[in-house]
Formats: structure tokens, sequence, C-alpha cells
């Protein structure tokens, strides 16, 4: 069995999660980050980290990490860490290909004696079924005698400077109890917070993936209150307020639900679910609800410009916000694109304004192309749709300047006084 004085780890895909990870335990005992894209290694290299989940100071206190896109440099590695996306397709079904290609890669390189664990959000079963055997395949090693693994699912919160990878606790586990053991034993060197050992892999599979599910259903209650309230002429927020003056009352807010975590993961479980012949009725509801969101809010806007007597087709719209979340500029599945999607549809001229958004990255991804400066007495309409700091920090006479004399100004996100705006979500 390996033991930690012989510790040397690989972590498989330099993204947010894995990244953070690398950083820390370069701290501590030898690290080689492994990432396909070259560019992304040269980028580390030359100490920058464009997510901006690392700092240029972090990185150099990282003394124990070096950075490669060649597979030969992972021989002398023992541990494996894969930290890889586990995205959906257009039909929303899980897309294990990344994962896939990952164990293959490994498995070139695995020895007698290496463990190899998975951070990426699956259902419960995939890395024993899917991942286990390309591993064995390419490998020619035997599972739990030659070689072992374990399922360690990552909580990074891309753009959270206070909830980090060594103060969240880490949930970990292994193929088999000694292993199990080990893996544990690895992530404490690192895992301020500490750690909690489930009782198998399928176990801290399913934990992580109900994690987002959980959040994903009740926003989607919330989401469909907000319907039920803006109907009603009830100010949804002030109702959140009243309701949140009870000590078991959950603070969850109306949103547009994107991201790589909240608006996958729960498809992952349905998947899996559908696979045995079960429908899972709540959580495919609350996914079809929130998916929808995005043409809502785009309702919302041109029934606010109507009741205004503004003209909508040919109008200038303001989108304040491009990234799925505020304060970072991760665009990975963000539903203001759904949003912008439905508002094209009414044959308007829109400009997307975020600070944090690579232009570039949002035009090949999306064919948008966020403008580079704000300009006053523009717009017929604008919508506050990201809590970017930068924007909570401007006045809401400062955000009305954007607008022209009559315009309409819909808040998504909360960050102004009721009065200040014409709309709320």
């Amino acid at each position: 069995m390996l033991q930690l004085s012989e510790l040397k780890i690989a972590v498989i895909g330099l993204g947010y999660v894995g990244l953070p990870l690398a950083v820390e335990f370069g701290k501590k005992v030898p690290v080689v980050g492994f990432d396909i894209h070259q560019k992304r290694i040269d980028e580390l290299r030359s100490g920058q980290d464009h997510t901006l989940e690392v700092s240029p100071e972090e990185l150099v206190q990282s003394t124990h990490l070096t950075y490669s896109a060649n597979l030969e440099d992972l021989k002398s590695c023992n541990f494996f860490i894969v930290t890889v996306p586990t995205p959906i397709d257009e039909f929303k079904q899980p897309d294990l290909t990344p994962l896939v290609k990952a164990s293959t890669s490994i498995g070139q390189v695995l020895k007698k004696g290496d463990v190899v664990v998975y951070e990426s959000t699956v259902y419960p079963g995939a890395t024993e079924e899917t991942c286990i055997p390309v591993l064995e395949q390419v490998s020619s090693l035997k599972f739990n005698q030659d070689f072992f693994a374990g399922y360690s699912p990552e909580r990074i919160n891309p753009g959270d400077k206070l909830h980090r990878v060594t103060n969240i606790l880490k949930i970990t586990s292994g193929s088999t109890p000694e292993v199990a053991e080990f893996v544990d034993q690895v992530y404490n060197l690192v895992i301020e917070a500490g750690t909690h050992k489930a009782t198998s892999i399928k176990v801290a599979e399913a934990a992580k993936v109900i994690e987002n599910t959980q959040r994903d259903v009740n926003i989607a209650l919330i989401n469909e209150l907000a319907v039920i309230f803006n109907k009603m002429g009830i100010d949804t927020e002030a109702v959140l307020q009243a309701a949140g003056t009870k000590w078991n009352f959950l603070p969850f807010r109306p949103g547009l639900v994107g991201g790589h975590c909240i608006g996958v993961d729960p498809y992952y479980l349905t998947h899996k679910a559908q696979s045995l012949g079960l429908h899972p009725e709540i959580i495919l509801a609350a996914r079809r609800l929130n998916d929808r969101m995005g043409e809502y809010v785009a309702t919302q806007l041109i029934k606010e410009m109507v009741k205004k007597r503004i003209q909508v087709t040919g109008s200038k719209i303001l989108v304040m916000g491009l990234s799925f979340k505020e304060n970072c500029p991760d665009i990975r599945n963000t539903k203001i694109v759904d949003m912008v999607k439905a508002l094209k549809e009414y044959e308007l001229d829109i400009d997307i304004y975020d600070p944090w958004v690579n232009p570039s990255e949002a035009e090949l991804e999306y064919g948008l192309r966020p403008i580079k400066e704000l300009i006053q007495n523009n717009y017929d309409g604008i919508i506050l749709a990201v809590a970017h700091e930068q924007f909570k920090q401007m006045t809401a006479r400062e955000i009305h300047t954007l607008g022209k004399p009559l315009h309409v100004l819909y808040d998504l996100k909360y960050a102004l006084n009721k009065q200040d705006s014409s709309i709320r979500l």
C-alpha cells in the first residue's frame, strides 16, 4: 500500500476545481498539474490564472507544483486526482467524454499500487461502472488488486473568496476500507476544515449530486412563487423578508439558475434514475421551471416597456452581466444567454456589459460580444442581471443615467431598493 511519504500527486484538469487543489497540495508534496491545453500550462507557468481563483502570490507559494501538458511527466506520479468537467449534451444527457478521456490518459501511465481519485460530479455508480473499466482496459491492471480508486467530490464555489478549498469540509471515499483511509489522510494534508469519510464511493457520488439538486429544487420553488406573486401584484422580496423572520425558513431567492453545477448536476441524477425505470418528477419539474426563467424575464421586461408606451421593436437594451454568477468570469451554462435569446425575438438592439468576462471567450462560446464601456442616456431598457461588486457600488441614479429619459430598469438581483427599479423578479 502506498505511503504518505512516497506521495507524488497528479492533478488532471487545471480549471476552477483542479488548480486551487493543485496549488494547496503543491505547498506540501510534489505535484504535477496536468492540462491538455498548452495555452493554459503556459499561462500558469507565467504566474497568471485567468479564472481568478488563485492569485499570482498563491501560485508562487506552491513551491512543489509543476505544470505540464505532456503525459510522460505523469509516469512518476502515484496518486491521480481527476478534476475535469462533466457537462450535459444538447439533449440534457450526461456527457462523460472528458472523464473517459482523462481515464484513458491515466491508464497509459498507471502502475501497480497507484490510486486514482475522481472529483468530477457524476451520478452514483459512474466511477466504478464507467471510469474503472477504462483504467483496467488501458493499463492491463486489475482493479483493487493492482491499483485502487476513490471519489472525493469537489465543492469549489467560483468567485467565492471566503469559502476556499482548504476551509470547505471534504467528503472522501475509497474502493477498499484501507484505501478509503489513505485517501482521507491525503486530503487531510491540506483540508483545514476536516473530512467526512463516506461509507462507499457510490455514497460519496450521491452526496455530491444531491447537494446541487436540493438547491435547484428550492430555487425553483421560489421562482414559481415569484411568478405567482408578480401576477398578484405582490413584491416577492417583501414576502421573503417577512417569511424569513421565522427561524427555519430557508433564505433562497429567485433568479436565473446557470453555471456548471446547479443547472447541470440534477440531470446526472435523473439520467441514472430513468435508466432504472424511475421518473423523478420533482427534480425534472424544478429543472424545467428554472430553464424557463430566462424567457419569463424577457417577457416581463417587454410587458413593462409596453405599459410605459416605449416602442419595443428596435429599442435599445442594456444587459448588465453575462457570467453565471457575481464576481466571477465563468460563463459556462450562463442563463443570461437564454434571456438574451428570448429578447432578440422581439427585434431589440442589445448591448451586454460585464467587466469580469473575456469578450473573445463570450463571442467564441455564444456569439455575443460584450461592450467595453457603459454609455449614458442610451437605453430604453436596462436589466441588472448579475450582482457584480462593480454594479452594486453604483448608485441607482448612476444606473438610471444609462437610460433614456423614459426607460425601464429591471432589477433581477434585488441590488436596488424597490422604489429605484421599475420591476423586480
